[in-house]
Formats: C-alpha cells, sequence, structure tokens
C-alpha cells in the first residue's frame, strides 16, 4: 500500500513537472522559434554582403548562373537580411513571411541545377551543402507555424477536445 502510495506521489510530482515545462514552452516557444530563425536569417544573410565570408557563396554562383551575381548575391544577402529584421522585430509579419517562401524555392535549385554538389549517392547520402539545402525544410516548417499565429492564434498547452471541428 506504501509503494502505491509513492508511486502516486511520483507521478503527481512529474505530472506538475511536465505541466510546468509545458505551460513554459507555450509560453515562449513561437517567440523563441521566432527570434531564433530570425537570427539564422540575419546572420546568413550580413555573411553574404562580404566576398569570399558566406559558405554558401560558391553554391549561389554556381546554381543561379544565369544572373549577375555581382547583383544578385547582394540583393539576396538584404532580401534575407530583411527577413531576419522582421522576424526579430516581429513586426510585418505577413511581408516577412512571404519573402521567406519566395525564396525558399531558390534555396532548393541546386538539386536539380548542380545536384553533384549535393549528393553523394542520390537519392539517400548528402553532401555537406546538400544537408545546408535539406535543412531549409525546417525553416519552411517554421515559417507555417509562425503564419498560423499571423491572426493572434497562439500555442495551447492542454486544449479541449472540438467536436465540432473534430480537432483537439
Amino acid at each position: 500500500m506504501d509503494l502505491d502510495l509513492s508511486r502516486a506521489k511520483l507521478e503527481a510530482r512529474f505530472d506538475h513537472l511536465d505541466r510546468r515545462i509545458t505551460f513554459w514552452m507555450a509560453r515562449h516557444g513561437l517567440r523563441i522559434m521566432r527570434l531564433s530563425l530570425g537570427v539564422v536569417f540575419l546572420w546568413f544573410g550580413a555573411l553574404k554582403l562580404f566576398p569570399d565570408l558566406s559558405p554558401a557563396e560558391d553554391l549561389v554562383r554556381e546554381t543561379t548562373y544565369f544572373v549577375d551575381p555581382n547583383w544578385f548575391i547582394p540583393v539576396l544577402a538584404l532580401w534575407e537580411m530583411a527577413i531576419g529584421l522582421g522576424l526579430i522585430a516581429g513586426k510585418f509579419m505577413r511581408i516577412t513571411l512571404l519573402l521567406l517562401f519566395l525564396q525558399m524555392p531558390g534555396t532548393a535549385l541546386p538539386l536539380v541545377i548542380k545536384p553533384d554538389a549535393v549528393w553523394t549517392h542520390f537519392p539517400y547520402a548528402l553532401t555537406l551543402e546538400g544537408q545546408y539545402i535539406i535543412k531549409n525544410l525546417v525553416l519552411v516548417g517554421a515559417g507555417i507555424v509562425l503564419g498560423g499565429t499571423a491572426r493572434g492564434g497562439g500555442l495551447d498547452p492542454e486544449p479541449e477536445p472540438d467536436d465540432e471541428i473534430g480537432r483537439p
């Protein structure tokens, strides 16, 4: 009987801790995601303003051979920095996310135009550049989550079932 009581206390403590952590994540997660995504875009964009500083510069040059890199790379840098600043500021989110979603297909161009730079063994083994490109799926996912809150929504750590819609 004592064992059952101890187990119940342990489960109650775990549940209390789990709720605190979950509520903290729900309260701060979107802001942390927005800020960290903003830092990535601002940083990666700023690197492109300085020749030979961005590890992606050669890949951009080789992939966008149909435009002059002397103007394209600085424009891309400013574009990415605008996305980063918009995310960090948390202002003009619809425009910021539109810029993000317009930019993302361009990051996938090497998959088609420079497959030798992306794959060591197609379709399962990626080069470092390929991993750099595929990780953009996470950026797109984060953008979609942030877009889902553009009308003021947020995360609910304990949603009540909604029988009318049939989802939590």
